[in-house]
């Protein structure tokens, strides 16, 4: 693995920099959700949402090639601008517009790596008894550190390691899972038309949460005829095939072993190596840390460069950012480990409602409004060059994607109005996609063609 250290940051990466293959991104996204958070959302569908194994392993499938979709259409947007998914949405937001949405990914990213300790301090816990306690989530933020502060090419390294260890111990522990799963429970085809489609909400969330991230992995790679395509092809192979084989195992266990906490379960699916397959995944958490804190880290610069245009951030801001990001995700994690069911998917929740009229925009806004052509150079002029500093149209335009999703809103004690007439079924993110994508296409052809018209 190399040594180096990474220093562009969020600055474009010059073509005379750029490296890597687009296959890399298939083992990035693959080993991204080789972990025991993704088998802990697939443990969602049977505990939470009321499913029976073929009704959960369906919904969860399906989430994740639908929101895939959204989330690798973000891939070709790394090699045609080289810059971090956040500096680009300067390109719909404006220079400060897009702030209120950076502080909203950072805090998203936060959140995914105090998940991500409380889910590996538990399983190095069960593993070895001398992490127990608060001593296992210390430990996973620690490890993080390591590939974290090393940067792009160190995370890409450790994916591909990383990619191949953990399928052989997932497809182990899933065989395992399906020669102790009661055939009884096979026939049993209980649940839902609203867990269902819950179930099926947070596993196209899932994937939809990693949009802020795609073009962060793949900006580095050449621009070249047809990588936007590869990219794409090679990011959804991986997120998806990545996340549904632990969500399946997540299933299998939840439904065989409803008494057992989830680490338990799979250190007794494993029979004897059933710890080793444990440890092996709990391991895997630093690297998914990793991404989510080297990403935060690249928006937290740009938060800051966007009030000082001059300064030009290179390694030790990103180290500073990096520590600071892994000390409050640390001192979440210690508070959520009590609860960390009912805390996580409130947080998916959440997540659902800020991201998805994000996604809207900024997909429609590279792909069908300006066909990838952007000034590169403008995302950090202190005035916002061409790009201005506010877009009020389309911060107005994600508000109102986040205020359509109320009413169609289920989540923890809040139920919305139109909820009840729907039995029950929670489509707020799917409204919010159709409704932000539509009218934020419209309203801008509207106010170009009125640009084009007018003396």
């Amino acid at each position: 693995m190399s040594t180096h250290l990474e220093t562009h940051t969020i600055h474009p990466i010059p073509h005379t920099h750029r490296y890597g293959r687009v296959a890399d991104l298939f083992s990035v996204w693959f080993s991204a959700n080789m972990t025991l958070l993704t088998v802990v959302t697939g443990a969602l569908g049977p505990a939470i949402f009321g499913l029976s194994l073929f009704w959960s392993v369906l919904a969860l499938v399906l989430g994740n090639m639908v929101g895939a979709v959204f989330m690798a259409l973000h891939a070709a947007q790394g090699p045609r601008l080289g810059v971090p998914q956040m500096v680009q949405s300067r390109g719909q937001f404006g220079i400060y517009g897009s702030v209120p949405i950076i502080v909203l990914v950072v805090l998203m990213y936060i959140g995914f790596a105090a998940s991500n300790c409380v889910v590996g301090g538990e399983a190095l816990a069960h593993v070895l008894p001398a992490f127990s306690g608060s001593r296992g989530v210390w430990a996973v933020a620690i490890l993080t550190l390591v590939p974290c502060i090393m940067g792009y090419k160190a995370i890409h390294a450790c994916s591909r390691l990383a990619s191949w260890v953990s399928i052989i111990a997932v497809v182990y522990a899933i065989g395992c899972g399906l020669g102790g799963f009661s055939r009884s429970l096979l026939a049993d085809l209980h649940g839902t038309v609203a867990g269902f489609f819950g179930a099926f909400s947070v596993s196209a969330l899932w994937q939809i949460a990693y949009a802020p991230y795609v073009s962060d992995s793949s900006r580095y790679l050449p621009d070249e005829s047809g990588s936007g395509r590869q990219a794409f092809w090679a990011t959804y192979g991986g997120t998806v095939l990545g996340a549904i084989l632990p969500m399946v195992l997540g299933s299998l266990l939840s439904l065989s072993y409803p008494t057992l906490p989830l680490a338990g379960a799979l250190a007794h699916a494993g029979g004897r190596v059933g710890n080793l397959v444990l440890l092996v995944l709990a391991l895997a958490i630093p690297l998914a840390n990793a991404m989510s804190v080297y990403c935060g880290a690249l928006c937290s610069l740009t938060f800051v460069q966007t009030f000082h245009p001059a300064w030009r951030s290179g390694l030790g801001g990103r180290l500073v950012m990096t520590i600071l990001l892994l000390a409050v995700a640390l001192m979440m994690s210690l508070g959520m480990a009590s609860d960390f069911l009912k805390a996580y998917t409130s947080f998916l929740d959440v997540l659902m409602a800020v991201l998805v009229p994000w996604t809207a925009i900024n997909l429609c806004d590279y792909y069908l409004l300006r066909h990838g052509q952007y000034d590169v150079k403008a995302f950090f002029a202190e005035d916002g060059g061409l790009y201005g500093r506010f877009n009020i149209l389309a911060l107005s335009v994600y508000m109102l994607g986040v205020l359509v999703e109320i009413p169609f809103m289920k989540t923890g004690p809040y139920t919305g109005v139109l909820v009840p007439r729907l039995h029950g079924v929670d489509i707020s993110w799917v409204v919010s996609l159709l409704v932000t994508g539509g009218v934020y296409c419209l309203l801008v052809r509207y106010v170009r063609g009125r640009d084009v018209t007018s003396p």
